[in-house]
């Protein structure tokens, strides 16, 4: 059986961005199908519109948190259970990776033509940003 950070990084490896690639990790396990998710997750990749800001991957897993923790109703004990595992996340990740925000954690604004062609031409969407989305899930997979 494929692990769940092995499945995500399947997911980015067809394609799909960091968030869809986290995000659809956990969807169906929470009670959403995959392809809700995909569709979803869609707009945050390259730190939300490719405008650089937090990470898809990051997101995704904010969103993960929010399936396992959130609450449809009010509830401010669910609401502070589900802030507590995005902090704990957070700290997490910036521990490894020094940033959530995807032009930090790139080295290059993907949001400008001239920081695009540098991500392709250094294949950081192959050698770091997969690693990433795998980080990502390991990460939520603990909280």
């Amino acid at each position: 059986m494929m692990s769940r950070s092995d499945d995500a990084a399947k997911v980015f490896e067809n394609n799909f961005n960091c968030c869809q690639s986290v995000f659809s990790a956990f969807a169906p396990d929470r009670g959403l199908d995959r392809d809700t998710a995909l569709r979803i997750a869609a707009p945050f990749g390259g730190g939300m519109g490719r405008m650089g800001e937090v990470c898809g991957a990051v997101a995704g897993a904010f969103m993960a948190i929010g399936l396992k923790y959130g609450n449809p109703d009010s509830n401010k004990e669910a609401k502070n259970r589900s802030y507590e595992a995005v902090l704990a996340f957070t700290e997490r990740f910036t521990a490894m990776h020094g940033s959530i925000l995807c032009r930090e954690l790139l080295g290059c604004d993907i949001g400008t033509p001239e920081g695009m062609a540098e991500a392709k031409a250094r294949d950081l969407f192959s050698t770091l940003c997969a690693g990433i989305v795998r980080d990502a899930v390991k990460i939520v997979e603990t909280l």
